[in-house]
């Protein structure tokens, strides 16, 4: 101890006549030198900061750090500052470093890098601390929503330095928040960020986060499930058959209801007319037997719960017992087509048949016309006379018709 207080007077009587040994006009006006540099220092709350102090072309001269109140905390490597927070964590002919351990809000400010020349030099060093939100509070208005309701939410984050930003995600989509923020009296911030929107039953067990970002956290996020109610949707599903409903078969429907809250019970009706009196109901079962034309219409299923209430249509025709399996075969277009061209292609070849044969028995008639035209006192001569000459005019007449 009796060293330790030897060492501090003898740096502190030091300092004095370095001091004083100065020219007064430069201990008074300091330049700033590029040959001294030093960094700014962010730090969050509790943590450690670094101070460090560069010569890039030194003569030998004393370098020493300054808190913002120009107090000397290094002296070359004598730590004249009662402070223990601060060690010496490096010292040479260019570099003063320094530590500071449990940064709290007192000790940010501009802190003094000296170099001992003719002028002195400097060069400052700002530490900001910075300190994180507290735990972020979210509040629903409503706990239980309805479908198609507006619901409001807001999200606090308290006594940060900055002030944090607050963002929004329902699911996996981005909402825009309206933030509002405010100083508090110990110069911290608290961040208020409120969020409206409109819920539709696809809502229901989705969560809604709220996100707040800060240079001194990451990931700091909560959230809450929505609990939206909403009215049935109702679904008719044919259990049997699974093809035609042919006569003599059975039906069997069956109702699949969904709600917040989970409607109860299911009622079946036929539209516009009365249920088939050996049709049978069992809980969201329909069933009915030995079908027939009769039972033809409309076959309704309706759940309601506290929201409101739903349904769902089935159209029974009954076909006839010999009807085939599945539904009715499409017509194969490309078929028709096929046949069609095939007849029309048979038809034009007649047709060019035909007309070939006429053509030669056409010209036949004018050819044994002008054998015998030239000895022939008319038409019926020329032919006989060209066939070989026969007499008999009956026969000519016959082979002329």
């Amino acid at each position: 101890m009796a060293n330790a207080g030897c060492v501090s007077l003898a740096t502190i009587l030091f300092l004095f006549i370095f001091q004083a040994a100065l020219p007064q006009g430069a201990a008074q006006i300091p330049v700033v030198s590029q040959n001294l540099v030093t960094d700014n220092v962010s730090v969050v709350e509790g943590e450690m900061a670094i101070i460090s102090c560069r010569v890039k072309d030194n003569d030998d001269s004393v370098i020493q750090l300054l808190n913002p109140n120009r107090q000397t905390i290094y002296f070359r490597d004598v730590r004249p500052l009662k402070d223990a927070r601060f060690q010496l964590v490096n010292f040479s002919d260019n570099e003063l470093r320094v530590s500071l351990s449990n940064v709290s809000l007192s000790d940010e400010g501009r802190y003094v890098c000296q170099l001992y020349t003719d002028p002195p030099q400097e060069a400052y060093a700002d530490i900001t601390v910075l300190v994180p939100p507290g735990s972020p509070i979210i509040d629903a208005r409503d706990e239980l929503l309805s479908e198609g309701n507006e619901t409001e939410m807001t999200c606090t984050a308290m006594s940060s330095k900055p002030a944090a930003a607050i963002r929004w995600m329902k699911g996996d989509k981005e909402l825009p928040g309206k933030p509002k923020v405010e100083l508090t009296y110990d110069r911290m911030y608290t961040v208020t960020s409120r969020l409206t929107f409109t819920v539709d039953k696809e809502d229901d067990g989705v969560p809604v986060v709220c996100i707040v970002d800060h240079p001194a956290v990451k990931d700091f996020q909560v959230q809450k499930y929505l609990e939206v109610q909403y009215k049935p949707e109702v679904k008719i599903m044919v259990e049997f058959p699974q093809g035609l409903t042919r006569e003599g078969e059975t039906l069997e429907l069956t109702c699949q209801a969904k709600g917040k809250p989970q409607p109860q019970r299911v009622n079946w009706v036929k539209v516009d007319d009365e249920m088939p009196s050996h049709a049978v109901i069992t809980d969201a079962d329909l069933y009915i037997e030995n079908l027939n034309k009769s039972y033809n219409g409309t076959y309704r299923c309706v759940a309601a719960n506290s929201l409101g209430e739903s349904s769902d249509d089935y159209i029974l025709f009954v076909y006839d017992s010999r009807a085939g399996e599945g539904a009715p075969r499409t017509v194969d277009h490309a078929v028709i087509g096929g046949v069609v061209a095939v007849v029309v292609f048979a038809m034009l070849c007649l047709l060019i048949v035909l007309g070939r044969y006429f053509a030669r028995h056409k010209g036949t008639y004018f050819t044994h016309e002008a054998k015998g035209a030239d000895d022939a006192a008319d038409a019926d001569t020329a032919i006989i006379n060209a066939e070989g000459g026969h007499t008999n005019s009956d026969e000519k007449k016959e082979y002329y018709i």
